[in-house]
């Protein structure tokens, strides 16, 4: 089922400090570049000045992990917002994509300690993909940016709580 982000909480957090990466896929190019100018979007309604984040992009959704992991390596970036579009098609290849996407954009959150978020749609059709990047079910480039502030921001605390001894 289909649906939309939850919401952010009501309490704002700081604007994180360091820069945000923004990864898309070019496969589905016209559908993962309005993920990607959404998320864009969304950071700067963050807060997120425009100098402070950077677009990088990939071949397909396949290439997310790789980028993300390189991009995290670096510590440069608070957090790493990934977009791009897997359509189901005829064969079972939308299987192996979406799940490699999926379980290495994970591993590179996990192993990196860099908060990593999942903005690629994952559809059985065209239209789907487009009601979920800004039509009736949502922006997933939008809500992906969201969580990736509020991870940052989250992160950020706990480090500072641990520093100070509060937990």
């Amino acid at each position: 089922m289909a649906g939309r982000a939850p919401r952010t909480p009501s309490r704002p957090r700081a604007v994180p400090a360091g820069r945000f990466a923004v990864v898309a896929a070019r496969f589905n190019e016209a559908i993962s570049k309005k993920l990607a100018d959404g998320a864009v979007a969304a950071l700067s309604e963050g807060g997120v000045r425009p100098e402070r984040v950077d677009v990088h992009w990939v071949p397909g959704s396949f290439e997310l992990p790789l980028a993300a992991m390189t991009l995290a390596r670096t510590r440069r970036y608070a957090a790493v917002v990934c977009v791009g579009v897997v359509i189901r098609g005829e064969t079972p290849h939308y299987e192996y994509v979406a799940g490699a996407a999926a379980q290495g954009l994970s591993r590179v959150a996990l192993e990196t300690g860099v908060p990593v978020t999942f903005g690629v749609i994952t559809s059985l059709t065209e239209e789907q993909a487009w009601e979920r990047a800004g039509g009736s079910v949502g922006h997933r480039g939008e809500e992906a940016a969201r969580a990736a502030l509020e991870m940052a921001g989250w992160m950020r605390e706990g480090r500072a709580s641990r520093r100070s001894g509060r937990r």
